[in-house]
């Protein structure tokens, strides 16, 4: 946790000390293992970051002086529309998108999505949160991507695709494509990932009527949870 995130609801006292009894707190003890006076690297849910005091520290819980004046750092310029992936992959994958600053995520069906994905636990919303909260406490983060379920391909592509580039490019990846990723122009972007074996080739002519285009993100086959970090450490070269 190279972060300590804290939220508007937390037990603070005016606006400068909050309470911490959580696994925070825990952490901050048996990880940090901080003493009084000694100063911690923190960040506001939603808003700014800074250094916090310890006032405090015992078995019940922890007490901070906050001071918030850094902003949260630049999103990245993609967006990332993804092939709902097997749940063993979505926590690494949901952690690796907070990390990298993603501003939202889009997770879609595919014909290569097996159906029962979507009944797994870690699509309820306190199960992304958790997943994310520990990307960004990792990243110094403070602004939660923002998760989009949609289960039904066709609709979301014919329907929403559009609004959601409003303008800017959207990179569907495929194999075969001729231009690579990393050589696509700078700026905000939209890039389309699909699940293990790719899009079939119904939906990347139907993204790509709907304005998509095709690029590659390199001579390998790679896995979901590969490519994805792939994808958006390749939009940093490009930016």
């Amino acid at each position: 946790m190279n972060l300590i995130l804290l939220r508007a609801d937390d037990a603070w006292t005016g606006d400068r000390l909050v309470r911490l009894t959580d696994r925070r707190a825990d952490h901050i003890r048996a990880v940090l293992r901080a003493q009084v006076g000694d100063a911690l690297r923190v960040g506001l849910l939603s808003g700014n970051q800074g250094r916090a005091e310890v006032q405090s520290i015992d078995a019940a819980g922890v007490v901070l002086s906050v001071q918030l004046s850094d902003p949260p750092p630049l999103r990245h310029r993609f967006d990332v529309v993804l092939a709902l992936p097997r749940p063993k992959m979505l926590r690494r994958i949901l952690r690796t998108v907070a990390e990298f600053g993603v501003g939202h995520l889009y997770l879609i069906n595919s014909a290569r999505v097996d159906k029962s994905y979507w009944q797994s636990p870690l699509l309820a919303d306190h199960k992304l949160e958790e997943a994310l909260l520990a990307g960004m406490e990792r990243s110094r983060d403070t602004i939660q991507p923002e998760v989009h379920r949609h289960q039904r391909f066709r609709p979301f592509v014919e329907d929403q695709l559009s609004l959601i580039c409003a303008g800017r490019p959207c990179w569907i990846a495929d194999h075969g494509a001729p231009l690579a990723l990393s050589h696509t122009p700078p700026g905000p972007a939209i890039v389309m990932i699909g699940p293990e074996g790719g899009f079939v080739p119904f939906e990347i002519e139907l993204a790509c009527a709907m304005g998509a285009q095709r690029a590659h993100l390199g001579e390998r086959i790679l896995s979901v949870d590969t490519a994805v970090p792939s994808a958006l450490a390749q939009g940093l070269m490009a930016a």
